[in-house]
């Protein structure tokens, strides 16, 4: 695509996109959002970089392959079940604990967060990688 405003803009809607994709996240398993939803305005923010500049640079700023992505949010969401498992209770039973964070001080969390995470990396790597074969061959017809 050769639209000089996109090529231009794309970097501040594309860092917009992406601090709502992480909010949408953490809002998910309390209020409506979470990893699914997360997960895809993030490929919809790489997606628009590809658009306005092309696929390797895209592929350059998410710097993990869309492939890698998908295997480290399925092992997440293992995790995030096991770790029920591991405490003595079934298979995805959440489990909670506080943080100290520099900044916020003490924060819960939880699995279900984490099995949020793992939902998000999987439907970013999965629509990215889908994508960027397609633009890829369009390219190159």
């Amino acid at each position: 695509m050769n639209s000089t405003l996109l090529y231009y803009w794309s970097h501040i809607i594309k860092a917009i996109m992406l601090l709502l994709s992480v909010l949408l996240l953490l809002n998910g398993h309390n209020e409506p959002g979470g990893g699914f939803v997360g997960g895809l305005l993030a490929a919809t923010a790489f997606i628009l970089h590809a658009l306005a500049r092309n696929v390797a640079s895209a592929r350059r700023a998410v710097r993990i392959s869309p492939e890698t992505m998908i295997a480290l949010g399925l092992a997440t969401g293992l995790l995030s079940g096991m770790l029920g498992i591991w405490f003595g209770r079934p298979f995805l039973t959440g489990e909670w604990g506080t943080v100290l964070l520099p900044g916020l001080g003490k924060v819960k969390v939880g699995t279900p967060l984490l099995f949020d995470l793992g939902v998000y990396l999987v439907v970013a790597g999965v629509v990215l990688s889908i994508t960027f074969s397609m633009l890829e061959k369009r390219r190159a017809n």
